[in-house]
């Protein structure tokens, strides 16, 4: 039987530095970390970026099949994610959890371990944070600070009539993951001796429980001196972001469905549910993909990346926003993305 510490039996601060007994710095702008009232910063003549997310369990994430390993790796994704859409490069995090007397310091140690791996992965130091009780269930809060050169953050404002509009990597995916996960709880609910069926289904069930954040796409766009015009990450499904794009830049837009880039896996998936893959990429969310617009001239850089998709180009606000489909039919793009507060 494994060991259970209960939390109590550390106290606050006694969690905290068990929690942290090995944290790393990796970051020359991190002059002080962990352990003292405040982190301190220096930047050395960068801007700084900073975002924060809040995770509830049962509104962002289901226990009954979220590893707490995976959680953990996720909440820090999520948020450096946010740093990168604006052009930046992620440089610390803090963490705060709120948690209910079920969880045990073991259960918080797994949470932390993802925690650590995406801190390593992403070069981010852990400079802070706090826990405390929660009535029920497990609250999150992550904020990622980032480093830009000044004035080369982009903006979701800045599009223009006649620029391409790019996605990274593929979507849809963890939407799906989503699905087969409610499928599976429910079934596991109903008859609690079923073994779950995941259906070698790994690639979306991936996508959905250890999503990654698009550095690379950053990284190149620095190698070949490209600036997007506009960008933020798709967590929502790619036509509300889109359309918040084109709100903010007072533009229209004009996609094509079959630019939309899709895994094998994903479509497979999709039309054994009965669904259609286009629908599950324009209002899944939680890809974590960077959307992105870009100068027409930079179209021949952006051919060198085969992670990086042309599905389209801004228009005119006064000619709408529209979805060309595979049958060449024109549909108004709606925002079907997911809205936490319907």
């Amino acid at each position: 039987m494994a060991t259970r510490t209960e939390i109590a039996s550390l106290g606050e601060f006694g969690l905290i530095d068990h929690l942290t007994r090995n944290n790393e710095t990796r970051q020359a702008s991190t002059l002080v970390s962990v352990g003292d009232d405040a982190a301190v910063l220096d930047p050395l003549g960068k801007q700084i970026v900073v975002t924060t997310d809040l995770l509830i369990e049962g509104v962002h994430f289901d226990l009954v099949y979220t590893p707490l390993t995976h959680l953990g790796y996720k909440s820090i994704i999520v948020n450096l994610s946010d740093v990168y859409a604006m052009n930046a490069t992620p440089t610390q995090v803090t963490m705060s959890i709120g948690i209910s007397n079920r969880f045990s310091v073991e259960a918080l140690e797994e949470f932390y371990e993802g925690v650590y791996a995406a801190c390593e992965k992403y070069n981010v130091d852990l400079v802070g944070g706090d826990t405390t009780t929660s009535a029920k269930g497990m609250i999150i809060s992550v904020t990622a600070i980032g480093e830009v050169n000044a004035g080369s953050f982009v903006k979701r404002d800045g599009a223009q009539k006649g620029d391409l509009i790019c996605v990274s990597g593929d979507l849809g995916a963890s939407y799906l993951g989503l699905l087969l996960m409610e499928r599976e709880k429910k079934i596991f609910l109903e008859s609690p001796g079923v073994q779950p069926d995941l259906e070698n289904q790994d690639y979306i069930l991936r996508r959905l429980l250890k999503p990654e954040a698009r550095k690379d796409i950053i990284e190149f766009f620095e190698e070949q001196q490209i600036v997007p015009t506009s960008m933020m990450d798709i967590s929502d499904g790619l036509s509300s972001e889109l359309l918040h794009i084109c709100k903010q830049s007072h533009t229209g837009c004009l996609i094509y469905e079959d630019k939309i880039p899709i895994a094998d896996q994903t479509r497979e998936f999709a039309f054994k549910l009965g669904m259609d893959p286009t629908a599950c990429a324009l209002s899944g969310g939680e890809d974590y993909e960077l959307l992105f617009t870009l100068k027409q001239e930079d179209y021949e850089k952006v051919t060198l990346n085969e992670q990086i998709s042309v599905i389209g180009y801004i228009t005119e606000a006064e000619a709408g926003s529209y979805i060309i489909t595979r049958s060449d039919k024109k549909h108004a793009l709606t925002a079907q993305g997911w809205n936490a507060f319907k």
